[in-house]
């Protein structure tokens, strides 16, 4: 039982995404370092060590479930062990991707890591207990597997881009708290960011930043940002109910961005700064993104636009035709979408069987769970 007490909230598959090629060790750079004392001696422990994946990014017993003297360690054993699974190998197909190959349950796999990944964290969970008012690790426990698509129909609705940072000499660098979340209105030390807060991601300017290895990271924005950056930052963007059907549309994925080191820079220190406490790299001074940067102003990083996806892909609206399963025989239905309007739908299809969509533009040709997102 030992081997699921000693729980990673990074997983070690994640982590060695942003190693090179052989290196068993990286830099492991603690933001809050401890102070320790024996006796009338006391001491601060090393901000920076070199460790592997196996002692980076772990807490003993994060993840175990007590009543009274009985323990269960199911959880790390069953639910983490499904869910690192999936996402590890859609992680890979997003690190290279290739909507024409990708295979099927991809994005819904992602969405549901993605978002299991940024609750299991101690930030995440912090935040968790925080909003549900409780105490009790066994009930936080109990939150987050039953709200693992918390955050999923949101970013299916943003634009997705793939960015690569294969020609700038510094690569990305990975947190404690993996998943991102960036508000150029919500500086690091605003009430939005104190203590285990995040921007909300239904907020009209927040981006989600997630490392997918050193050389390749997908960004989440939302629509209504990307189409008008002038709003006020923290207005809460159209349709945010969290539990929806949502539907995606995969050929809309960006790719192709080719960062400057400048903004890969930038993208480490927001990682960094939104870090809880522990931040690792490949090459130490990757560590250290401040000590390069042209500036450290949280609305100018960029430019202030640093995270936006390209205006000139985005479509405006359009048509699409839906199929839907019920009862063994397929019905479809033809779906007009408009920006900031739901999805209508024919009289064939019958509401219990998924077919009302609250997205306002990714479609696709069929349904998902509510939270999740389909794909071509």
């Amino acid at each position: 039982m030992s081997e699921f007490t000693n729980n990673h909230y990074v997983p070690e598959w994640y982590q060695r995404r942003f190693m090179r090629p052989g290196q068993g060790k990286y830099h492991y750079l603690d933001l809050q370092p401890e102070t320790r004392a024996s006796g009338h001696h006391k001491w601060t422990r090393r901000a920076l060590r070199r460790l592997g994946p196996a002692s980076c990014f772990s807490q003993d017993d994060l993840y175990t479930i007590r009543w009274g003297k009985l323990t269960s360690v199911d959880i790390e054993r069953f639910f983490f062990g499904r869910i690192d699974g999936n996402g590890n190998k859609a992680v890979k197909a997003f690190a290279n991707f290739d909507y024409t190959r990708v295979y099927q349950e991809a994005t819904q796999d992602l969405l549901e890591y993605m978002s299991v990944q940024k609750l299991r964290t101690p930030k995440g969970l912090g935040w968790l207990s925080q909003t549900a008012q409780t105490n009790d690790r066994n009930l936080d426990l109990l939150f987050l597997q039953q709200y693992r698509h918390l955050f999923g129909a949101t970013w299916a609705d943003c634009v997705w881009q793939i960015v690569d940072a294969s020609t700038s000499p510094t690569k990305f660098i990975v947190s404690d708290h993996p998943v991102t979340v960036y508000n150029r209105g919500c500086f690091p030390l605003s009430t939005w960011c104190k203590g285990f807060n995040d921007p909300d991601v239904r907020l009209v300017a927040t981006h989600t930043v997630f490392p997918l290895s050193l050389d390749k990271a997908l960004i989440l924005t939302n629509l209504s940002w990307a189409r008008d950056p002038y709003q006020p930052e923290t207005r809460m963007h159209p349709n945010p109910r969290l539990f929806r059907t949502t539907m995606f549309k995969i050929t809309d994925i960006q790719t192709g961005r080719q960062l400057t080191e400048q903004e890969v820079l930038a993208i480490n220190f927001i990682i960094k700064r939104r870090a809880h406490r522990f931040v690792a790299a490949a090459e130490e001074e990757w560590l250290h993104p401040e000590r390069r940067m042209e500036t450290e102003h949280w609305r100018k990083l960029g430019g202030g636009l640093l995270l936006m996806p390209e205006p000139r892909e985005l479509h405006m609206g359009g048509e699409i035709i839906v199929g839907f399963e019920t009862a063994g025989r397929r019905r479809s239905a033809l779906t007009d979408i408009a920006p900031g309007r739901k999805a209508t739908r024919t009289s064939g299809a019958k509401s219990g069987s998924g077919a009302r969509s609250n997205a306002s533009r990714r479609s696709s040709p069929s349904c998902t769970a509510p939270g999740s997102a389909a794909t071509q």
